[in-house]
Order: structure tokens, then C-alpha cells, then sequence
């Protein structure tokens, strides 16, 4: 896609998502609150998106105030939403759940929006991470060239509905991501890293160079039995377990954002549990497997190798 068309594009879908957005919010208000309650976390300030995080305290918002915090939370894309001070890297979370009464027909519409509102994310992600061509160390800086102040993953984020359960409970989820991945993956993404031209800081462009050609001899000299995979933590997240007693089953989310109970009259509000203060040093683990020695060969991209250089 030419650039100037998907810089049009990209522009067009905010547009559209932030009118989106705004008719939720107008039917959400119209409808009857049963019960709201929603979890303000600490914000993080710009330079400290990679920080660990061993504690978070946690603030309960209940019913109009908690829906409005949620509303204002839905249609928060740009960072003059917020103050300056805050990162428009690091999303913002707010764990919670409204329960809303509304008749089948209501429902039906709100579904409809709400799957409207979930393609536009899913259109303006994939414009930005495929269709545009470039590494991800490239698009912050050109998505805040055209779309000056738009934080992305609240951008991303996905709105959830769901008929009403007998329960929503929520905790913490900490945990590692990993992925295996092929050496041809890894050199491919370096090779498209030195063919971009651009240096992240505080390299200039030709130490950012000699340092990604590095890692590719690097890549490239590993035995070809060795196994390669991508293992990173991820921040902890907050999650909500749902609860239906008809079919047995319990499902967790995660729950960046407030979850839409969909009731038809009081009687089938569920129970919403309590979001606890997270502490790190304080976290037990049900069962943690053995894990395989590995050797880090790349720090910033998080790869591990099984054997050494």
C-alpha cells in the first residue's frame, strides 16, 4: 500500500472508531446500571515502561462513578486524554465489570456495536504492524508522526461483553511468554532491522548497525541442532474468572478493561468479587515445572538458545 494511502486509511479508521465509540458510550448511559465496580491501578510515567513491577495498590470505584471511569476508559486513544506525564507506551488498565439491564433487542444492538467497534482495532493494528512494512522498533515514531498522541495498545484493545454469569471474580496473572521460533525468523527479522536504516537509542546509526550485524553472525554461527525461543515476562495482568453454574465451567480473561455484563433485570446480577492489592513477595505458585537450561543470546529481542555460542 502506498504510503500516503495508508496514512489516509489509518486516519479514517481512528475517526471512525472514536464516533464508534462515543455511540457505545451514549447507549451504555441510556441503559439501566444494576452494579458497577471498577479497579483504578497506579498510572506509569514515561521512562518507566520496563521497570518491574513488585507491587500495585489498587482503588475501588463503584456504581455511576465506576461507569463513567469505565466510559472514559473505553474512548481513551490519544494521550491528550491524560496527563504528560504518563507513557503513551504502557497502556492503561482498568479491571472491573459493569452489569447493565437491557431486553433482548438492546442486547442485540449493543453486540452488534461493540463487534463494529473490535474490527476497527483489529483494522487499525493490522495497518500499523502489517500493512505498513515496518519493524516494530520503526512505528512508534511513525504513528506519532500522523496520529500525533494515539497510544496504541489502548487503541488495540478489545472490548468484552458477555451474557450474565453467576460469578466474576478477579486476581493476577504473572507469568513468562514464550514462543519457539526458527533461526530463518530471527535472521529475517535482523536483516529487515539493518535494511530499515534506523538506530534505536543511544546508538547512532552505524553502531546500531554493527550491533544488529553482531547479532546476526551471531545467529548464524549457532549449531543447527540448537533451538531457539522467545522468552520474555510479561507484566503482570490483571484477569477475571467467570463463573457459570449451568455449564460447570469457569473462564479467565485477562481484563485490561471493564467487562460488559449483560443482564435482564436484577435478579441475574452476578457476584463481582474484589480486585487485591498485587504484591509480588507474597504470590504462591500452585505448580512450577523444572525449566531447561538455556543461554541468552540476544537481550533486546529476548531470544534463548539451548547451548551456547
Amino acid at each position: 500500500m502506498a504510503r500516503y494511502d495508508l496514512v489516509t486509511d489509518m486516519q479514517q479508521c481512528v475517526k471512525d472508531l472514536e464516533q464508534a465509540l462515543g455511540a457505545l458510550r451514549q447507549q451504555i448511559e441510556s441503559l439501566p446500571l444494576l452494579i458497577a465496580r471498577v479497579f483504578r491501578l497506579p498510572p506509569v510515567e514515561k521512562g518507566h515502561e520496563h521497570d518491574p513491577v513488585t507491587q500495585l495498590a489498587v482503588e475501588q470505584l463503584l456504581g455511576i462513578q465506576a461507569r463513567d471511569m469505565a466510559m472514559n476508559h473505553y474512548c481513551r486513544l490519544f494521550m491528550q486524554h491524560q496527563s504528560e506525564k504518563l507513557s503513551t507506551k504502557a497502556a492503561v488498565r482498568l479491571p472491573g465489570a459493569l452489569c447493565i439491564a437491557c431486553s433482548e433487542q438492546e442486547e442485540t444492538e449493543l453486540t452488534e456495536r461493540i463487534a463494529g467497534i473490535n474490527h476497527l482495532k483489529a483494522r487499525l493494528e493490522h495497518l500499523i504492524t502489517v500493512e505498513s512494512g515496518l519493524p516494530s522498533e520503526a512505528r512508534f515514531e511513525f504513528v506519532h508522526q500522523h496520529l500525533r498522541g494515539l497510544i496504541t495498545l489502548n487503541a488495540y484493545r478489545t472490548i468484552t461483553a458477555i451474557p450474565a454469569p453467576e460469578s466474576v471474580r478477579f486476581g493476577w496473572a504473572n507469568k513468562q511468554l514464550i514462543k519457539n521460533v526458527k533461526r530463518e525468523e530471527i535472521v529475517a527479522q535482523l536483516e529487515k532491522s539493518l535494511k530499515a536504516g534506523r538506530a534505536q537509542a543511544p546508538w547512532t546509526r552505524e553502531q546500531w548497525a554493527e550491533k544488529v550485524q553482531q547479532e546476526l553472525a551471531d545467529v548464524r554461527a549457532l549449531p543447527a541442532s540448537a533451538r531457539l525461543k522467545i522468552k520474555r515476562p510479561v507484566k503482570v495482568q490483571p484477569i477475571a474468572r467467570i463463573w457459570r453454574a449451568e455449564e460447570k465451567k469457569q473462564t479467565q480473561l485477562a481484563c485490561p478493561s471493564p467487562i460488559l455484563v449483560l443482564c435482564r433485570d436484577r435478579s441475574q446480577v452476578p457476584q463481582l468479587g474484589e480486585l487485591l492489592n498485587y504484591d509480588a513477595d507474597n504470590i504462591t505458585h500452585r505448580y512450577k515445572p523444572a525449566a531447561e537450561p538455556l543461554s541468552l543470546l540476544i537481550p533486546r529481542l529476548h531470544l534463548w538458545v539451548d547451548c551456547l555460542v
